[in-house]
């Protein structure tokens, strides 16, 4: 079993700026793609954007221009900058790694998943 840890998350109003962080234990981060969902109220989790092993980005639409995927192999993290906030970003916000490589859409389908972090945005 592989764990994921998130951090980052927190309260910010409209317009700010978060970071968050997924570490992950041993080379796996360099080897998988790594997705980072949220969820808002609901069972919906929507993957915002993905990184694979050879550096190929992937973002949801909603997001484009404003959240950055980035990885650094050597200390085992992806990183989620997270810009010009908005209220309907608020959710928690999931890590999660396909040791495979493949970038999948959904949730399920990656093999291993984060706790969470929760991020705020208000108006």
């Amino acid at each position: 079993q592989v764990q994921l840890v998130e951090s980052g998350g927190g309260s910010v109003q409209a317009g700010g700026s978060l970071r968050l962080s997924c570490a992950a234990p041993g080379d796996i981060i360099g080897r998988s793609c790594v997705g980072w969902f949220r969820q808002a109220p609901g069972p919906t989790r929507e993957r915002v954007a993905a990184i694979s092993p050879d550096g190929l980005l992937y973002y949801a639409d909603s997001v484009k221009g404003r959240f950055t995927i980035s990885k650094d192999n050597a200390k085992n993290t992806v990183s989620l900058q997270m810009s010009s906030l908005k209220p309907e970003d608020t959710a928690m916000y999931f890590c999660a790694v396909s040791p495979n490589g493949v970038c999948y859409p959904f949730w399920n389908q990656f093999t291993y998943g984060g706790q969470g972090t929760q991020v705020t945005v208000s108006s």
